[in-house]
């Protein structure tokens, strides 16, 4: 590893790695050199695209002396063993979110990371966004007083993108909460200070063919009097990417005309089996896919939906591009200019940990108490009482 550049080694060659591929490409601080996936054809087009090995097993791909970062990038159930095996070869980690379905994995993730004294770092959610980054500087600063309710909306077609057996089952990482209130909640938790009370919400699992939760809303009271309301569907009907001038959660503008297009898409997959098939042929190296290197040119901050922070002098509410601020006699417009490259504030993150051996503010610990809120999301929605989740902790790095 030199001083500039991070050498990434990838565990997963599905959708998670797609949407982190535009960024590996065009930040310059990162070089891909070495990935495993089961899929024989993924395999094939990582070795065709960047002329590096593709392995077979996770285990040689972290005995590769060329890695330093094992980004993993696996299904939810595997998280957890794969990243005590990385940090077992001495490697630093990316995994993507959720961190684990488990508070228990959650520990184990952590134990094995400090055991081999490696930094173990979460991501991507959309907490890194810097529209989201730049509201928490905003609150820091103590201009507008301290923050006292949060608003996040979110409606999306999730629940009806081609999915594998498993991610229509809760119990192994399937469905809204694992997936999706993992973003939002931890925008919250980051713009609410991060220690969560206590939760209370209600869950909708409405379609009989997709047997897992696509709906949620929570109620999240934090330490300090501050709460937040946090609404998600994924049932494929509203867009709230209306609310986003029409600019989907990736910066890209959306074509009106393409509403509705995920159910349409399943119209051709009547079976579970040609679903998956579906979705492994529109996966990267798959006959469906479609390689885009190139940068959109009017590409915008990525988003989760509309979210208002209410503080006690201002409302603040950040877009994808820039960030409106209601006080109480005017309201003020910070434009903010378009990313240079697409989640360049994760490798901004990854890079301090990793060359500068600073503590990530995504660690494994904030990254545990957002799963013990999300899990809280589950437990409220089925006991209808009150949750507190256990091993809540600030965003300072109070960790």
């Amino acid at each position: 590893m030199t001083a500039r550049q991070i050498n990434i080694g990838v565990v997963g060659l599905g959708r998670a790695f797609t949407l982190m591929l535009p960024t590996f490409l065009h930040d310059t601080r990162v070089n891909l050199v070495a990935a495993t996936d089961p899929i024989d054809v993924a395999r094939a087009q990582f070795e065709k695209d960047f002329a590096t090995p593709a392995y077979e097993s996770i285990e040689a791909l972290c005995a590769d002396p060329q890695v330093d970062v094992v980004y993993i990038a696996s299904p939810h159930q595997f998280h957890a063993d794969h990243v005590c095996m990385a940090a077992a070869h001495g490697k630093h980690i990316l995994v993507e979110k959720p961190m684990a379905l488990s508070l228990d994995e959650c520990t184990r993730m952590i134990a094995a990371a400090r055991s081999a004294d490696v930094h173990l770092m979460v991501g991507h959610s959309h907490s890194f966004n810097t529209p989201v980054q730049r509201c928490r500087d905003i609150i820091e600063s103590g201009k507008y007083g301290s923050v006292k309710m949060i608003n996040a909306l979110n409606f999306t077609d999730f629940l009806y993108r081609p999915r594998r057996p498993e991610e229509l089952n809760t119990a192994a990482g399937g469905g809204v909460i694992h997936s999706q209130a993992t973003h939002q909640i931890d925008i919250v938790r980051m713009l609410g200070g991060g220690q969560v009370d206590s939760v209370r919400a209600m869950t909708g699992a409405w379609d009989s063919n997709r047997p897992t939760e696509g709906a949620y809303s929570a109620l999240l009271a934090f330490a300090g009097g501050a709460f937040a309301s946090s609404t998600y569907s994924g049932y494929g009907h509203y867009d709230s990417d209306e609310l986003m001038a029409g600019i989907g959660e990736m910066g890209q503008t959306k074509n009106p005309a393409d509403y509705g297009a995920a159910r349409k898409r399943l119209l051709n997959a009547a079976t579970s089996d040609q679903e998956t098939a579906l979705k492994a042929a529109r996966n990267y190296g798959g006959k469906l896919y479609t390689p885009s290197f190139a940068l959109p040119a009017d590409l915008a901050h990525q988003h989760f939906g509309q979210i208002i922070i209410s503080c006690e002098k201002a409302d603040l509410r950040p877009s994808a591009t820039g960030i409106a601020i209601y006080t109480n006699g005017e309201k003020i417009w910070h434009a903010l200019p378009a990313p240079r490259v697409p989640r360049e504030e994760v490798i901004n993150e990854l890079f301090d940990c990793v060359v500068r051996d600073k503590p990530a503010s995504h660690s494994g610990e904030w990254a545990r108490a957002t799963t013990a809120v999300c899990l809280a999301i589950l437990a409220s929605a089925k006991s209808g009482q009150d949750c507190k989740p256990a091993h809540q902790v600030s965003y300072s790095c109070d960790l």
